[in-house]
């Protein structure tokens, strides 16, 4: 997913906030700035930060008290992604060799740990103590959605709902408190702090719904990584539940996921990703995700008319609309 256009109007404060994260992590370490910075080259989409300073523009919009909140939140997303590639064996990110697979499991988890530290040291250039118990409480929900996949792993039992709450955890939840930090650190209203947050709980659903379609719909080229790649590593994900939920490919599906369980996910997933790919599991997930974006352009309607809502509406469309 590239930088959108819409954005455009950002350019200059995202280039403010690209120079902080390299220069957050440098210093202390060799090793630890070295993988850190492994880790932030291969770039990302830099969400959190946007809707960080889409949230600011709701109030007083200042790019140096706004960096302190949109660096450390880009962080956190970053130290999350290293810890996944250790658990999910993961060879590639965005096209390149992972922490793990570049130096080994033991330095990925101490990058990970390394840079959320630095996240919290950042954070303390705030003096609002609603904003750090806000991004703590949101830190510890992202380590039990990390917790509950690992339990689910190749779970076939699981139903929609545990599925949801698990993608509220690791995925949008870090996406919503962006939202809403941005207009607190701007010192907007708290109805208006309250709107972002419900806007981007919603966006974060829909994301990540659109995500796992990517991942079994995509190509490697879009998705820098092979798609199946879910699969493998034995995550269930929305498409897989409802595709089970289908009573004349249940049994088949079944099969073909206890033997990539059995295999620990070296082998070809390929049939798997079909049966998925030809059941009514991949509309209904868009479906799903159509509603959550609904959701979100209903949160917006409580926020002032200006430029920013309108961008927020645009991004909100765009979520649903990558291609696969």
């Amino acid at each position: 997913m590239k930088r959108l256009d819409i954005i455009g109007a950002l350019k200059k404060d995202m280039d403010v906030i690209e120079k902080e994260l390299y220069r957050s992590i440098e210093g202390d370490d060799p090793q630890l700035t070295e993988t850190s910075l492994h880790l932030l080259k291969a770039g990302g989409k830099r969400l959190r930060p946007v809707f960080v300073l889409m949230g600011g523009k709701f109030g007083n919009y200042d790019i140096d008290k706004l960096k302190y909140i949109a660096v450390p939140l880009e962080l956190i997303h970053s130290a999350s992604l290293v810890h996944d590639d250790v658990i999910d064996d993961a060879e590639t990110r965005r096209g390149k060799p992972t922490v793990k697979s570049k130096w080994d499991n033991r330095i990925a988890m101490y990058t990970g740990d390394y840079i959320y530290g630095k996240a919290l040291m950042l954070t303390t250039n705030l003096g609002n103590p609603e904003i750090h118990r806000i991004l703590s409480k949101a830190m510890i929900e992202m380590s039990i959605g990390e917790m509950e996949q690992i339990r689910d792993f190749f779970n076939t039992d699981q139903d929609v709902r545990r599925y949801l709450l698990r993608i509220r955890r690791k995925t949008s939840l870090l996406i919503a408190v962006s939202c809403q930090l941005g207009a607190m650190a701007a010192d907007a209203d708290r109805t208006i702090a309250n709107s972002m947050y419900r806007f981007g709980y919603n966006v974060g659903m829909a994301f990540q719904i659109q995500d796992d379609l990517l991942d079994l719909c995509g190509t490697e080229k879009q998705i820098g990584k092979p798609p199946g790649s879910d699969m493998r590593q034995g995550n269930i994900t929305l498409p897989v539940i409802y595709a089970l939920q289908e009573q004349q490919l249940r049994e088949t599906l079944l099969e073909e996921i206890k033997h990539i369980h059995s295999l620990n996910g070296q082998c070809d997933v390929s049939k798997a990703v079909e049966i998925i790919k030809s059941s009514a599991g991949i509309a209904r997930s868009e479906q799903l995700a159509d509603r959550y974006i609904q959701k979100a352009l209903d949160a917006l309607e409580t926020l002032p008319d200006n430029k920013t809502k309108k961008q927020l509406k645009d991004i909100a469309h765009f979520v649903t609309k990558r291609s696969y």
